[in-house]
């Protein structure tokens, strides 16, 4: 019996993140802030945007809670200031409301439907109740599970947001296998808490570290996507029903 069997012989549920996992956010959003910065002459290659978009964000986060909207508004702010302008309220609003816009990656719904049939599927997500609702739209998964920013009034890397997680789903830390692309975001706090974690590493072959700031961990598994994440779980001989040995 290799690792990954032993690990999905007791694990019940699958988490994900969601954005940068299973939602392409890293497009959706380099879209929306080149929007801003064409209007006002700025020219920004997409690794040095998201770089910056990512250190503006993570210090946002860390601080008093705020509402998603708020994060990216105030986050954009911080952005324009080091770039030189000031956006107006038109842009802000625009960035707020583009994270319904942001894709779903195309191998996440039939992924996900397919892992469906055999574990309990949950999110962790660093979002409000609103925007993942939106995101959901193009995910059209009933997940048994949603936990969001807005509900744990922190965001991840806050252990808070786990643990809120374990609280309401009523498992063992060793029946969660928690995935995620974001070492930061997901894979630290994960190990932390002692749970088994799978890295979905989108950005394999890309410049620079994204929308996510850099972080060290050893996730359990990495895969390069969210199909080849379910082509070795189902490989196993995974039998039953969500929940079921």
């Amino acid at each position: 019996m290799d690792k990954l069997e032993a690990l999905l012989g007791r694990v019940k549920v699958l988490t994900f993140d969601v954005y940068g996992t299973l939602i392409d956010w890293e497009s959706g959003l380099n879209l929306a802030l080149q929007g801003v910065f064409d209007a006002h002459g700025v020219r920004l290659a997409e690794s040095e945007a998201l770089q910056l978009f990512a250190r503006h964000e993570a210090e946002v986060g860390a601080g008093d809670y705020l509402p998603y909207r708020d994060v990216l508004v105030e986050t954009l702010k911080r952005v324009a200031h080091d770039l030189g302008f000031e956006p107006d309220e038109d842009a802000l609003r625009a960035l707020a409301e583009s994270v319904g816009d942001w894709p779903a990656f195309e191998d996440s719904r039939d992924a996900l439907l397919r892992l469906q049939r055999h574990f309990k599927l949950a999110v962790i997500t660093n979002c409000d109740d609103e925007h993942f609702a939106l995101s959901n739209r193009q995910l059209r998964i009933d997940f048994d599970y949603i936990i969001t920013a807005e509900q744990a009034r922190s965001y991840k890397p806050s252990l808070n947001n786990f643990r809120l997680a374990l609280g309401s789903m009523g498992v063992r830390r060793e029946e969660v296998l928690h995935v995620g692309e974001s070492l930061f975001h997901d894979h630290v706090p994960a190990r932390q808490l002692g749970l088994a974690s799978v890295w979905i590493r989108r950005r394999q072959g890309k410049q620079g570290p994204g929308a996510t700031p850099l972080a060290v961990a050893q996730p359990d598994f990495t895969y390069p996507d969210m199909r080849s994440f379910a082509d070795a779980v189902l490989g196993v001989g995974v039998r039953g029903e969500a929940g079921l040995p």
